[in-house]
């Protein structure tokens, strides 16, 4: 009796240990699954759905020892949103970024710190960003951008398991308004919650579900610091992905807003589709080993460059 208790003991613990080392596809879908639910109707900012999303994405920072600024993990503040043609008058509503960190180990480098982001929020039912004319219905953005914020709590979940090996410290992000104007990333930007000069990389996930039987992975920014054109086309070789790497070519999404602010940025997707912007960006189109793909990428890379004691400055691609 007591070794079976014993060896059941243990095999409790090496399942614990797997869980919290790997990116899985089922954990993928679990979050993809939430986020692009009925009830959170289009994760639109503002109202009780976003602060569902919100809560769902502060509970999991907690529940892997991420930790809050000033024991705080929601950065609130106020979006005007987007109207139609001939309308005014802008609505004005409160939303958040979620916001936590990991602190690197070395007494010095743990100053600097790499950041990963991905925006939750999406179009609701529908308005001026859609590409349909369907009003009233879901948007669910499952690719747009649920894709990113499960791979980002993923990726966050399989760098906590290696923390010991963090030289510097790694800021996550779940930015809130990016569909109504980058609002998220730009209040970030302004309120940081270290000095901006501390950022040392911004990498952002936006639209990373679709890989396609290429296996090309597309990123902007690669030039930005010492090295990353060829840094992230032999990594991303190496694990069986054909990236394709920009030097410039920065994009449109949330890492736009530390660009501008001279730090050095990644921009990684996977490319469009017809369902952008309209109510068929479902979790069934999800190319979900593809994503765990991308996400093992995006892990490698913060991990070496967070574990490493290169320097690390920003280059100008303009």
């Amino acid at each position: 009796m007591k070794r079976i208790l014993l060896f059941f003991l243990l095999s409790m613990i090496c399942l614990n240990t797997f869980s919290q080392e790997d990116i899985t596809q089922r954990e993928l879908k679990e979050h993809i699954q939430f986020l692009t639910s009925d009830k959170n109707a289009g994760r639109y900012p503002g109202g009780k759905e976003n602060r569902w999303v919100v809560k769902y994405i502060k509970n999991e920072f907690k529940r892997l020892g991420i930790k809050p600024f000033n024991g705080n993990y929601k950065q609130v503040f106020k979006a005007e949103l987007r109207v139609d043609k001939g309308i005014e008058k802008k609505p004005i509503v409160t939303t958040c970024n979620v916001v936590g960190f990991i602190e690197g180990n070395d007494p010095v480098l743990k100053q600097e710190y790499i950041v990963l982001g991905a925006h939750y929020d999406h179009l609701g039912l529908g308005g001026p960003s859609s590409k349909s004319d369907k009003r009233g219905v879901v948007y669910h953005g499952a690719d747009d951008n649920a894709s990113g914020t499960s791979a980002l709590l993923e990726i966050a979940e399989k760098l906590a398991s290696k923390r010991e090996q963090l030289k510097r410290s790694v800021i996550f992000i779940a930015f809130g308004a990016e569909e109504q104007g980058l609002l998220g990333s730009q209040y970030f930007v302004e309120h940081p919650t270290v000095p901006l000069s501390q950022i040392k990389l911004m990498v952002n996930l936006d639209m990373v579900g679709r890989l396609n039987a290429e296996k090309q992975v597309y990123m902007g920014g690669a030039g930005t610091f010492p090295g990353g054109v060829d840094f992230m086309n032999t990594l991303g070789k190496s694990l069986g992905l054909n990236p394709v790497v920009h030097a410039g070519s920065v994009g449109g999404s949330d890492h736009v807003s530390f660009y501008k602010k001279g730090i050095s940025v990644l921009g990684i997707h996977t490319g469009g589709h017809p369902q952008y912007h309209t109510p068929e960006d479902t979790l069934d189109l999800i190319n979900l080993e593809g994503e765990k793909q991308v996400c093992e990428y995006v892990f490698q890379t913060i991990l070496q460059k967070a574990s490493t004691t290169d320097e690390m400055h920003f280059i100008n691609q303009d």
